[in-house]
């Protein structure tokens, strides 16, 4: 504003109070000299506060930088339209070989066939059932799988995330099914349809949209991966209505412009489309019809600064919409998660393919059998008209012959008057020389057909009429010689329905209420939004590599006959329970004995599962050490002494639980060295070593535990080890003592017998002295000598043997 000068000052001293004012309160202030006029003209700027990251920014942004961009934007429109005109063309002529019209020809004569063949309509329709019935069961279409290590909590959260979803997908998004139909028929005709996934403000809740390839826009260098596409334009209709509700909410500008669908320009695509459904535009109800571009821009007073607040020149993902009939923008909008310093822009948009090709659109059946079915479409038209000209003949008759009701055809069995003029019948009437329908042609149509099949996979598959007595793998090589297409198809219809329940699972987390919409068993409600984490990987249940009953049968048959080979190996309820899943039985749990082994239950159920034999499983977050001692309390039951194999199951469990304990701690005892990231830190073979300590330390207290448990009572089998040892013991001393019997038995002898022999030989002694004199005396008493000897040597050698050796008892 400017300042004029003011020389009127009052004298003397100015007694001036200023209020303290922060320096970053004031506002900017720009001041322009002009030196001529001596003019000062001061500007206060306005406050520069940061707009609201969710606000609609064409509120704020300079009408003519609206316009700029509006005209930018619509010349990109009008190069992506057409970049494509050729495809729309075939698109829309390709819908005439659907067969939905009839068509009254004129050539080459009134009433010539204008039938179509249906092989096109035949591969579609067949797609359509067989992909509707695998990726939209009954159940519902969502299956979870835990992300890491399983636990008990984790297992609780998959199964509330699965629940939830499916009975989303099926009871609350009533659109949801029809719409996915609808998508199948369009992937199958042209190769191509979409999803926009996103909250709707009006119904309040997440939607998954269909969106036909009419109205979304690829750029000619984009990708079939929206996520890869520089830009996507999307033709949005909107009652006038709806539109209202969306500007009183600040999402719109309230400066579109309506239009009846009469006067809304319509593409290539949508004539023919009408044309072939029997409908036309009506000049009622009014629309709105905007184009929401999804695109990366670099927009004034928007820009990305860097550390010290200057302009980078990067784009930033936004979405703008422009009101397509006065091309005046109305939107614009942050296309990024609010604190994403990465500015990474969010997908909404979900492409589903029926086979990759060149470009960013896929091939359908169109591209793939258009061609056949436009060739066995002549050749039938061609059996039929000649067909027709055979049974209704033409021709030439003379000119001054005459027929009675000659412009009426003759009817079965009559006869009508004709006037030759004397002349002979035959040569008054020459008909025309039409052959019958040719074999020939008839051959090309059945071949025209039979490859059309082949190429779409749509042939019956006779699995009844192979040899039943042929091997599995014999069987499931022809299964998949013969689906080979089917079966890729089914593959990338799993891919892009795997991205969208990505999608609907983000939006779920943050956009529903806190709160689950029912009772959870065992949890609290307000759990949702934190079931809705990364831990969780939501899934199609559609399995990609299986895409038909037949497969799914053989494949479940083929494991129940390995699993019956070696049942000590596998696990047979599991195989039988695939077997019923896979012929479609219901309420299996009726049939099959219930053994969930895949969740955790209490050790008193895990006690009942060990008596029937099953197998048992631990999971991580359980408390283990009340396991542990319920399980080793039923372990000294009588019952159980007396069932070895039960015995084996529960200590089996017990060390797994040991296992997963120790693993625990060890994961909290890294948690408190080095934070949340530790694998860094520690290798892996540091953390088994670490691991194994804990096991060890777990085994002695489960020791412990036992031995407490037991109390002063005494293991039956050392007890029964003792017995033997002392009876053993008793076995050995008797022994020792019949021995020492008979050495003292022996000993007397001998001291008997030497007894003998001195008395011998004192009476030898008396003898020769007597007899012979004393020299032969001398020799015999050396010899009794030596005798007497030997005897005293052999006692001491018995003495010596049976005296008991050191330590024995006597």
């Amino acid at each position: 504003m400017p300042i004029e000068k003011n020389n009127d000052l009052p004298s003397g001293n100015l007694d001036v109070q200023v209020e303290d004012i922060a320096v970053e309160d004031l506002p900017d202030i720009e001041i322009e000299f002009d030196p001529e006029t001596g003019s000062v003209d001061v500007t206060l700027g306005e406050d520069d506060q940061e707009v609201p990251f969710d606000t609609n920014l064409a509120e704020v942004m300079d009408p003519s930088v609206l316009q700029t961009l509006s005209s930018e934007l619509m010349v990109m429109y009008e190069a992506d339209k057409s970049s494509r005109k050729e495809w729309e063309e075939q698109y829309g002529k390709g819908l005439k070989m659907l067969g939905f019209s009839f068509e009254e020809r004129t050539k080459p004569f009134k009433g010539a066939a204008g039938v179509q063949h249906p092989l096109l309509t035949e591969s579609i329709v067949q797609f359509q059932s067989q992909a509707l019935k695998e990726l939209m069961p009954a159940g519902g279409p969502v299956r979870t799988q835990v992300l890491g290590k399983e636990t008990r909590e984790k297992l609780m959260q998959a199964d509330r995330v699965r629940d939830f979803m499916n009975y989303e997908i099926t009871t609350v998004m009533e659109e949801y099914t029809p719409e996915f139909d609808q998508l199948l028929f369009y992937v199958g005709y042209g190769g191509s349809a979409f999803k926009k996934v996103y909250f709707d403000e009006d119904r309040q809740r997440m939607v998954s949209k269909l969106i036909t390839p009419d109205d979304l826009y690829i750029p000619y260098k984009g990708s079939s991966v929206m996520s890869e596409c520089d830009r996507i334009i999307h033709r949005v209709y909107m009652s006038v209505n709806a539109y209202n509700k969306a500007c009183l909410r600040g999402q719109y500008l309230d400066t579109a412009q309506a239009s009846t669908p009469a006067e809304t320009p319509q593409s290539t695509i949508q004539k023919e489309m009408d044309r072939t459904t029997g409908v036309q535009a009506t000049t009622e109800p009014e629309e709105i019809t905007m184009l929401e571009f999804s695109i990366e821009l670099d927009l004034a007073g928007f820009e990305h600064k860097d550390e010290k607040g200057e302009p980078t020149g990067i784009k930033l993902p936004y979405i703008v919409t422009i009101d397509e009939v006065s091309n005046q923008v109305v939107g614009v909008r942050r296309n990024w998660k609010e604190g994403d310093e990465l500015y990474r822009c969010k997908q909404y948009y979900v492409h589903y393919l029926l086979v990759q090709g060149p470009g960013s659109y896929g091939l359908g059946f169109l591209h793939l059998v258009g061609g056949l079915t436009k060739t066995a479409t002549g050749a039938l038209q061609q059996l039929l008209d000649a067909g027709t000209l055979v049974n209704l003949p033409a021709g030439f008759k003379a000119k001054g012959a005459r027929i009675m009701n000659d412009d009426v055809p003759l009817q079965p069995g009559e006869f009508r008057d004709i006037d030759a003029g004397g002349a002979d019948l035959a040569s008054t009437l020459m008909p025309l020389p039409y052959k019958e329908p040719s074999q020939t042609l008839f051959s090309l149509l059945g071949f025209c057909v039979d490859s059309g099949r082949r190429l779409a996979s749509i042939t019956d598959m006779q699995v009844g009429d192979s040899n039943q007595n042929a091997a599995v793998g014999t069987t499931i090589a022809l299964l998949e010689k013969g689906s080979a297409v089917m079966s890729s198809i089914h593959k990338r219809l799993h891919y892009s329905q795997k991205i969208e329940f990505k999608l609907l699972a983000e939006g779920f987390g943050e956009y529903l209420p806190d709160e689950y919409p029912y009772s959870v068993p065992g949890e609290s409600r307000t759990i949702k939004r934190r079931d809705f984490d990364d831990r969780i990987d939501v899934l199609p249940v559609s399995d990609p590599n299986i895409f038909s009953v037949a497969q799914r049968i053989t494949m479940a048959q083929t494991q129940l006959q390995l699993a019956q080979s070696a049942p000590q190996m596998h696990n047979m309820y599991e195989a039988y329970r695939r077997m019923y899943e896979a012929i479609g039985v219901r309420d299996i749990d009726q049939i099959l004995n219930t053994q969930n082994v895949d969740k955790p239950k209490d050790p008193a159920s895990e006690n009942a599962q060990a008596l029937d034999g099953s197998p048992l499983k631990a999971f991580a977050g359980q408390q283990h050490d009340a396991h542990i001692m319920a399980h080793l309390m039923f372990g000294m039951s009588p019952i159980v002494g007396s069932l070895p194999n039960v015995a084996i199951i529960l200590q089996k469990h017990c060390f797994e639980h040991i296992r997963l304990k120790a693993e625990e701690d060890v994961e909290v005892e890294l948690f408190k060295l080095y934070g949340t990231d530790p694998d860094r830190m520690v290798s892996a073979l540091q953390r088994e070593a670490m691991v194994a300590i804990k096991v060890a330390e777990n085994f002695q207290a489960m020791k412990q535990m036992q031995e407490q448990m037991a109390g002063n009572q005494e293991d039956p089998l050392v007890a029964l080890k003792k017995q033997e040892l002392d009876q053993s013991a008793k076995r050995d001393q008797q022994r020792g003592a019949v021995d020492q019997a008979r050495l003292t038995l022996d000993a007397q002898k001998a001291q008997a017998d030497i007894a003998d022999d001195q008395a011998n030989l004192r009476l030898k002694e008396a003898t020769l002295e007597a007899k012979t004199g004393v020299d032969y005396a001398n020799i015999d008493l050396q010899g009794a000598q030596h005798v007497a000897n030997v005897r005293q040597q052999d006692f001491q050698n018995l003495q010596a043997a049976s005296a008991p050796p050191a330590g024995r008892p006597q």
